[in-house]
């Protein structure tokens, strides 16, 4: 009987373990050996407790002794070594522990396992606790939604009311009809009364005790104020005004020439008042009578090159009656100047060139961007309007006469005249000008930082670096407070990124209580 060398046997062994899975009598026809051996060989191997298969089966389908004698195997390997051993044996790492979990669970005695059932059970029934509560929930919201949802068709009668006014009592039957529909349908009282306008304290009010009650205010007896002025008070004031002694003065002039004799009506307002009501107060005189201001147009930037401001400056030079002329854009989201010149007139067309080459460079071209300016000459130009048609820029012009409606220019304007290296006796010429503003431009918006953005460079705050520079800075506060907290009487500094910028915004009306 012929000896095989144990490396022989290893290497025959391989090609008919996994991996390769070879058949054994194909493997025995390659090597010119009985088959028999082979299987004698691959007995002996799984003898040892190595993973041997019978047949070239997928490791799905091994036995648990199969699978268990891996898991042994392979218990005290690390991670590289499970790997190698999984590529070796054609397993998958995930193979390898799912039965290693098997296997830890079934040495798990009937007690614990009891007890695992247990929690189980019990999370179970606090989830499906949790679940019945939500439905119970979205089952309510849903039908307040539904509710809620017809109370505006209804009401129509009383959307846009005015705070205070008076509502009679048919409306206020229909209102409060309205409103206990939709609680019974499952509302909240309180969300339906804001849908048909009112609030939940003027519902109550109109229902105390459960009835429905009518506008007391008409039918109120109400005393006379002890300042009220009398009827011979009131004859008096009007026959001082149309006296031939102050028939064309105002009672702003009429009351100080009265004091002035010793005389005491009432006060200024008061006049105005009586006279308002005896409609003897009308606008007179060549002056244009005051109307109405209307408010500014509002654009909000929430985003670099969204909204711009530009401007014109004079920029004097040493020669007395001689200037150059600034031209520039600001961005009022970074505060940054994205575009300037220096010119010896004003000119739009050359504000028209500045303003094209600028929307090139910062890739705006179409892209809904509005320009604000004042009403000057150059802003109103033919040419600028027709270039900013061309580039699809939105214009935007301060109201007439009102000064105040281009902060963001006017500011930086203020910052570039007050530097220390200004020049106060003016420029030589055109190319020290242009020299002096490109300078400053370059401190501007690289090396200033801006009060109004919390203290971050525009061309920072322009490529979106803000928010992880006051990220960093809270940090830095963080662990300084940490470190010496009782140099810290409240929390650290403000370092919120700051938000979008409005131009023009609307002024904050605050409501009576």
């Amino acid at each position: 009987m012929p000896k095989y060398s144990a490396e022989r046997k290893e290497a025959i062994l391989r090609k008919v373990l996994p991996p390769l899975s070879r058949s054994v009598r194909e493997v025995a026809l390659e090597q010119d050996i009985h088959y028999q051996t082979i299987y004698a060989w691959m007995k002996e191997v799984r003898e040892k407790g190595f993973t041997v298969p019978d047949k070239p089966t997928p490791p799905a389908q091994w036995s648990d002794a199969e699978k268990f004698s891996v898991v042994v195997e392979t218990a005290s390997f690390s991670e590289a070594e499970l790997s190698q051993y999984c590529r070796e044996k054609g397993l998958y790492v995930e193979q390898v522990h799912t039965w290693k979990a098997e296997c830890m669970q079934g040495f798990k005695n009937s007690k614990t396992q009891q007890q695992e059932a247990r929690k189980q059970a019990q999370a179970d029934k606090k989830a499906i606790k949790q679940l019945k509560r939500e439905l119970r929930q979205k089952e309510k919201a849903l039908a307040e939604t539904a509710a809620l949802l017809v109370l505006p068709k209804k009401a129509q009668c009383a959307l846009g009311r005015r705070r205070g006014a008076l509502t009679p009592l048919s409306e206020r039957k229909k209102l409060v009809g309205f409103i206990d529909e939709a609680y019974q349908q499952g509302a909240r009282r309180e969300m339906a009364c804001l849908e048909v306008g009112i609030s939940l304290r003027t519902y109550r009010r109109w229902t105390p005790a459960g009835r429905l009650q009518e506008d007391k205010r008409p039918t109120a007896i109400r005393p006379a104020p002890p300042n009220k002025l009398t009827e011979q008070e009131r004859e008096q004031i009007i026959e001082v005004c149309n006296s031939p002694k102050y028939a064309s003065l105002p009672p702003s002039q009429i009351v100080p020439a009265l004091l002035d004799e010793g005389r005491y009506i009432a006060s200024v307002s008061t006049y105005y008042r009586v006279l308002k009501q005896a409609n003897q107060l009308h606008h007179r005189g060549r002056s244009r009578a005051p109307g109405k201001v209307n408010k500014p147009t509002t654009y909000t930037a929430e985003n670099p090159n969204e909204v711009w401001s530009w401007d014109i400056t004079y920029c004097a030079s040493t020669v007395r009656g001689q200037y150059f002329y600034l031209y520039m854009i600001v961005d009022i989201y970074s505060r940054k100047i994205v575009g300037y010149e220096v010119h010896e007139q004003e000119c739009g067309q050359k504000a028209a060139e500045l303003l094209q080459r600028t929307c090139w460079r910062e890739h705006t071209v179409k892209s809904l961007l509005v320009l604000h300016s004042d009403n000057g000459a150059p802003m109103k130009s033919v040419t600028m309007k027709a270039k900013m048609e061309e580039l699809g820029v939105t214009p935007s012009y301060n109201r007439p006469r009102v000064s105040n409606d281009n902060p963001f220019s006017e500011s930086t304007f203020r910052t570039l005249k007050y530097r220390p290296d200004w020049p106060s006796h003016g420029f030589k010429n055109l190319d020290e000008a242009r020299s002096w503003v490109q300078t400053f431009v370059g401190w501007y918006n690289e090396e200033h930082k801006h009060s109004r953005i919390k203290f971050v460079t525009p061309s920072q705050r322009h490529q979106g670096l803000d928010g992880t520079i006051l990220a960093d800075r809270r940090k830095v506060l963080e662990a300084a407070r940490t470190k010496r907290p009782q140099r810290w009487s409240g929390e650290i500094q403000n370092l919120d990124q700051v938000g979008a910028v409005t131009l023009n915004p609307e002024r904050e009306v605050k409501e009576a209580a």
